[in-house]
């Protein structure tokens, strides 16, 4: 017994290591396979056309505004003078052609009425009874009883509305029954933000902070050459769009646009029914569509979307 603990053991335990060691050296140094020979890349990328085709572009913006009162504006004197009466208070309310307050001229001499030139409410009250009035000083401010609708666009949409009509559709949920707005006009800030507002009918009863909806017919074209907007460089009036001629190039040409509705373009020069165009901009991204591939062996492979050329 002492013999096997002292020899046969240790050395059983040392062919067995040995063993392990000399497997794990023929693993890793000398593989039984050589490596499969590395594969060429063979995909090609393979551009979306889509055919030019005749069709409707209906022109319509519809934008989420609010109601608004209009900004008040300053009562001035007339004349040079002297405040004899104040018939009105800050704060109150006011019919057109109602006196706010009487001047004394000083030459010739006589009592000048001011009068409230519309209806609305008198917001801010500067003179006193005494006080010495002078041509062109402010005296009140009177905001009127007159509203708006004001909806803000995207600078981008500053294209569609370039021609814009002077009227929209107003609808109020809750409100009176839907309506239309005058004098629409559209205003660029210093900061960048696009507004775009109208007259509200001073026959319609509504509210400062009401949410409203503002609908533009900006125009509708019917039977007209059309391509997605995907596919045109520009888009204001003219643009660049690139056509498959079926030799396997792209021929970039220049085209005419007409009406657009933000997803489809009405091209009316530079292109011919039943051409075939591309489908994304290089460099566009392509929407929810996955860019498809050959991939090499006869099918194809499609990337998701979001992916960019």
């Amino acid at each position: 017994m002492v013999v096997w603990r002292r020899w046969i053991f240790p050395i059983l335990m040392v062919i067995v290591v040995g063993a392990g060691a000399v497997a794990l050296v023929k693993i890793a140094f000398f593989p039984d396979q050589a490596p499969a020979a590395a594969l060429e890349p063979s995909a090609q990328i393979a551009d979306p056309v889509v055919a030019v085709e005749r069709g409707e572009v209906v022109n319509a913006l519809s934008l989420t505004g609010t109601i608004a009162r209009d900004a008040a504006y300053p009562v001035r004197s007339g004349v040079d003078g002297l405040v004899t009466s104040v018939d009105v208070g800050e704060g109150q309310s006011v019919a057109a052609g109602q006196k706010l307050f009487t001047i004394k001229q000083t030459d010739p001499v006589k009592n000048i009425d001011v009068v409230a030139p519309e209806a609305g409410e008198v917001t801010e009250l500067a003179i006193v009874k005494g006080q010495p009035a002078s041509i062109g000083v402010e005296l009140a401010k009177l905001t009127p009883a007159r509203y708006h609708v004001q909806a803000t666009v995207e600078p981008v949409q500053l294209y569609r509305l370039l021609n814009a009509p002077t009227e929209a559709a107003v609808t109020i949920q809750g409100g009176p029954a839907p309506f239309t707005c005058t004098g629409l006009k559209v205003a660029v800030a210093e900061d960048g933000t696009t507004t775009v507002t109208c007259a509200v009918p001073a026959d319609q009863t509504v509210f400062a902070g009401l949410q409203a909806q503002l609908d533009i017919d900006l125009g509708t074209v019917s039977d007209v050459l059309v391509v997605p907007t995907t596919a045109v460089k520009g888009g204001s009036g003219t643009g660049v769009v690139w056509v498959d001629a079926g030799t396997g190039e792209l021929e970039e040409r220049d085209v005419t646009l007409g009406v657009s509705d933000g997803t489809t373009v009405e091209v009316t020069a530079g292109v011919d029914e039943g051409e075939q165009v591309r489908q994304y901009v290089p460099g566009l991204a392509a929407g929810n569509e996955p860019v498809c591939y050959d991939d090499g062996m006869g099918g194809e492979y499609c990337e998701p979307a979001g992916w960019n050329w």
